[in-house]
């Protein structure tokens, strides 16, 4: 963790302001955007972007990608430029959760695997860039976006620590359990074989 340097004023507020952000839910507005129905009733019922691939339209999945992930970016950036890095790390935290459990969809949010990429591009980039090739890399040989996820989230604190970002090793933790638990349903699948496949409906 860093230093921390705000008061407990700066860095409430920074996490309130990040969990904002955090929890719009992208995957449902891109969806009905694009006029693909109620993203809720579609595949998993997921507001994430492998849901949103099932609706057939990789512009839309492509967009909530990008957006997932730049809210977390966004989160931290602002934290970071206004504050400082100790409300960055506040604000992406807050992000992330704002993501995975939404106070307007009920707390059920996406896994937050885009959200987590996108804060740890913004907290320290060699680190994400690290980590989006290593979910590249896991997903590619194995065929399934869940392991690429998993594989890339539990990476996170092993690539801070290797690139010499101690301060981002703990937060990538936090953050990797969260979406450890998240993918709980997808482990269950993974041990038993039936997780299904990049591409398979």
């Amino acid at each position: 963790m860093p230093e921390l340097e705000s008061s407990a004023t700066v860095l409430i507020l920074w996490a309130v302001i990040g969990y904002g952000l955090g929890s719009v839910p992208f995957g449902m507005v891109v969806t009905r955007i694009f006029g693909l129905g109620n993203l809720r009733e579609i595949g998993s019922g997921n507001i994430g972007t492998t849901n949103v691939l099932r609706t057939g339209s990789k512009a839309a999945a492509a967009l909530t990608l990008i957006l997932d992930g730049g809210k977390g970016a966004a989160a931290v950036l602002l934290a970071r430029s206004l504050a400082g890095e100790d409300a960055a790390q506040a604000a992406g935290l807050m992000a992330f959760l704002g993501h995975c459990f939404p106070v307007w969809l009920g707390f059920k949010g996406g896994k937050g695997v885009a959200t987590f990429l996108g804060l740890m591009l913004a907290l320290a980039w060699p680190v994400g860039i690290a980590c989006c090739l290593t979910w590249l890399a896991a997903a590619a040989l194995s065929r399934i976006s869940s392991m690429g996820a998993l594989v890339s989230a539990a990476s996170g604190s092993v690539w801070a620590l290797v690139l010499g970002y101690q301060p981002v090793a703990v937060l990538a933790v936090l953050l990797a359990t969260v979406v450890f638990i998240r993918h709980s349903a997808n482990i269950a699948r993974l041990r038993a074989g039936t997780e299904p496949r990049i591409g398979q409906k």
